[in-house]
C-alpha cells in the first residue's frame, strides 16, 4: 500500500487553491511517486545530475517538482533528501525571492540573446550551495537559442543544475534531450485527485460536498492544478450544472431519432454561450462514459447520480449506436478546425445521427438494417380500410406498378412483358430459358457475391417473388429498405446481366411478412468467388454474408471458420 502523502502547505495571502496548496516538499507531491523516488534519492545520495528534462501533461507537477528539487539542494536542514520547507532558503524559494533559483518562461525568453545572458550569469557565484535554472516550456526555444544552450548543458559549472520543463518533449532538440536525465510526469488518477481535494477541503475549511468534489475531479481530467481550479469555480458559482453543458435533451433526441429536437437542444446550448468546439468535446466525453459503462464499467469515471444517468442513456442507445455517435462527433470535431461556421458541422453531425438515410456510409446502412431486425418481433398493424397504396405492399403486384429502380419504360412505368422481350438484344438468352427456381438459386449463389458489401447486407433478407419474362420481382422486408435499393441498383443490374446474359428489369416490392420469417440458413461457400471486377467498379474477391454480424466477422477475421 503506498505511503500516505502529507497535505500541501498553505501559503498565507494567496486565495487561489492551486497556488495556496502547492506542494512544498517531496512528501506532499501527489501522483508522481516514480519522480519523487528518483529526485529524492539523488539528493540523499549526492548523485545530482547537471540537467533534468521534466515532461508531461499540464498541471501534473513539473514546475513544482523543479522548485522542490531546488529547495532540497539548498535546504539548511534537509531530512532524508527532502526539504524542511521552514528554513530561510526554503521560504525564499517559495516566495520567489531566492537568488539561488532562476525561473524563465522559454515562450517569452526564447531568443539567443536571452540564453547568452543566462549562460554568462551561470558562471557567477551563488549564496546557496546550488544555482538552479528552471526553463518552462523549453520546446519553444528558437533553434539559435537551443544551440547556444547546448554547450553549457554539456559542460556546465559544477554548482549549476538545469531543469527543463515541457509538455512536448519531441519538439526539444535530440542533442539537448541526450544531455539531460529525462523524467516523465503522468496524469494523476481520479482516486488520488479525490484524496487531494478532500485533504484541501479539510485544511482550508471549505464547505464542499462529495458531489462537488467528484465534479471537480471529473473536470480536472488528471491534472491537479485543473482540479483545484475547478473546485474554486464550483464553490464560487454554487452550482455544478453551471460549469458544464446539459446534454440530456440531446441524448433524448438521439434516442428518438428526432432531428428537430436535436437542433433545438444545440441552439439552446449555443444561446447559453457555449463554444461549438467545447460543446462537441464535452459531448464526446459524455458519450465516451456511456460507451465505457456498457463495455468496461470499472474504467468509467462517472460516479453516483451522474453514473446512473449515463447508464440509463446507454441502455436506450445501445453499444453500436454509442460507437457511431462517438465516431461521428469525432469527425465533426476534426472538421471544425477549418470550418468558417463551426456550429454547422455539429448540426450536420446531429442530423446524420438522427436520420441515417442521409448518410451513405457502411455504418449507417448497418444501423438501418439493425433497426429492421429489431422490429422483427413487432406485430404488423392491419388497417381497417386499406387506401390505394402509392407503392406495392406484399407479394401481389397491382395492374399498373410504379416505376422499377433499375430500368424504366418510356412513360416512366414498369415495362410490360412484351416490351421487356423486345428490349432484349439479339443473341441473348430467351426468356423461356429462365426458370424461377433456377433464377432464385443462381441469384443468391452467384449474383449476390458479385455485388458490393452494402448490397450483400441488404439482399441477405430479400426474396425473389416472381419472374415474368425479363421482369424480375424482388421483395424486401420494409419500405425503408426498398428506398435504399436505389443505391445498389446499378451494381446489381450489372451482376444479373453478367450471370443470365439477359437485360433483366428489377421490380422492387415490400413484403412485411419477411420480418416474421425465420433467419435463412447460413450459406456455405467452399471458396471465395474470384471476380475480376465487381459491378461497383472495385477490384476485389467477395464472399456472401447473410447479416451485418457475419460481414463484420468476415472483415475482422478473413479466412476464419465458425466451429460452433
Amino acid at each position: 500500500m503506498p505511503e500516505a502523502k502529507a497535505t500541501p502547505t498553505s501559503l498565507d495571502g494567496v486565495t487561489s487553491l492551486y497556488r495556496r496548496f502547492r506542494p512544498a516538499r517531496f512528501a506532499e507531491l501527489r501522483g508522481q511517486d516514480h519522480v519523487v523516488r528518483a529526485l529524492q534519492g539523488a539528493v540523499k545520495n549526492d548523485r545530482i545530475s547537471h540537467a533534468y528534462l521534466f515532461s508531461g501533461p499540464r498541471g501534473t507537477g513539473k514546475t513544482t517538482a523543479a522548485r522542490i528539487l531546488a529547495k532540497a539542494l539548498n535546504c539548511q536542514h534537509p531530512v532524508d533528501g527532502d526539504a524542511c520547507a521552514v528554513c530561510a532558503s526554503c521560504l525564499a524559494i517559495s516566495k520567489g525571492s531566492s537568488l539561488d533559483v532562476i525561473e524563465l518562461d522559454a515562450a517569452s525568453n526564447n531568443g539567443v540573446d536571452d540564453i547568452r545572458d543566462i549562460i554568462a550569469g551561470a558562471w557567477h557565484g551563488t549564496p546557496g550551495s546550488w544555482k538552479v535554472y528552471i526553463f518552462d516550456e523549453v520546446h519553444q526555444l528558437s533553434k539559435a537559442a537551443s544551440a547556444a544552450l547546448l554547450k553549457t548543458l554539456e559542460e556546465p559549472p559544477s554548482h549549476v543544475v538545469f531543469v527543463l520543463a515541457t509538455t512536448d518533449p519531441h519538439k526539444v532538440l535530440p542533442t539537448i534531450r541526450s544531455r539531460t536525465q529525462h523524467l516523465e510526469f503522468r496524469l494523476i488518477s481520479a482516486d488520488t485527485l479525490a484524496t487531494l481535494l478532500h485533504d484541501v477541503k479539510g485544511a482550508a475549511g471549505l464547505g464542499a460536498d462529495d458531489a462537488t468534489i467528484e465534479a471537480a475531479v471529473r473536470l480536472g481530467r488528471g491534472s491537479a492544478r485543473d482540479a483545484l481550479s475547478a473546485l474554486d469555480q464550483l464553490l464560487a458559482t454554487g452550482s455544478i450544472s453551471e460549469t458544464q453543458p446539459e446534454f440530456d435533451g440531446l441524448f433524448h433526441a438521439l434516442v428518438h431519432d428526432d432531428a428537430v429536437e436535436a437542433l433545438r437542444a444545440l441552439a439552446v446550448l449555443a444561446r447559453e454561450g457555449w463554444d461549438p468546439e467545447q460543446l462537441a468535446e464535452n459531448f464526446a466525453g459524455e458519450v465516451r462514459q456511456v460507451f465505457l459503462l456498457q463495455v468496461a464499467p470499472d474504467v468509467a469515471d462517472a460516479v453516483d447520480a451522474d453514473r446512473e444517468r449515463l447508464v440509463a442513456w446507454g441502455e436506450q442507445l445501445g453499444l453500436a449506436r454509442s460507437v457511431r455517435i462517438l465516431e461521428t462527433v469525432g469527425r465533426a470535431i476534426r472538421e471544425m478546425k477549418s470550418a468558417p461556421e463551426k456550429i454547422v458541422m455539429l448540426e450536420v453531425a446531429m442530423v446524420r445521427l438522427t436520420k441515417p438515410e442521409l448518410d451513405s456510409s457502411y455504418e449507417s446502412l448497418d444501423e438501418r438494417l439493425t433497426r429492421v431486425e429489431r422490429g422483427a418481433g413487432r406485430a404488423v398493424p392491419t388497417p381497417t380500410e386499406t387506401p390505394p397504396p402509392l407503392r406495392p405492399i406484399g407479394t401481389t403486384r397491382p395492374p399498373a406498378p410504379p416505376k422499377p429502380v433499375a430500368t424504366l419504360g418510356a412513360n416512366g412505368e414498369a415495362p410490360s412483358k412484351d416490351a421487356t422481350k423486345a428490349a432484349a438484344p439479339s443473341g441473348s438468352s430467351n426468356a423461356a430459358d429462365l426458370a424461377l427456381d433456377d433464377v432464385r438459386d443462381r441469384f443468391f449463389e452467384r449474383v449476390v457475391p458479385r455485388t458490393s458489401r452494402s448490397a450483400q447486407l441488404l439482399l441477405g433478407s430479400a426474396k425473389i417473388e416472381s419472374l415474368d419474362g425479363l421482369l424480375l420481382t424482388i421483395a424486401v422486408p420494409s419500405e425503408e429498405m426498398r428506398q435504399n435499393t436505389e443505391i445498389i441498383a446499378q451494381g446489381l443490374k450489372g451482376a444479373l446481366e453478367h450471370e443470365f446474359k439477359s437485360p433483366l428489369t428489377i421490380y422492387w416490392t415490400v413484403d412485411a411478412s419477411l420480418l416474421d420469417a425465420p433467419p435463412p440458413a447460413r450459406r456455405t461457400v467452399s471458396a471465395i468467388v474470384p471476380v475480376e471486377e465487381d459491378f461497383e467498379g472495385n477490384e476485389e474477391s467477395v464472399l456472401v454474408v447473410d447479416s451485418a454480424a457475419d460481414h463484420l466477422i468476415t472483415e475482422m477475421f478473413p479466412g476464419a471458420k465458425e466451429i460452433s
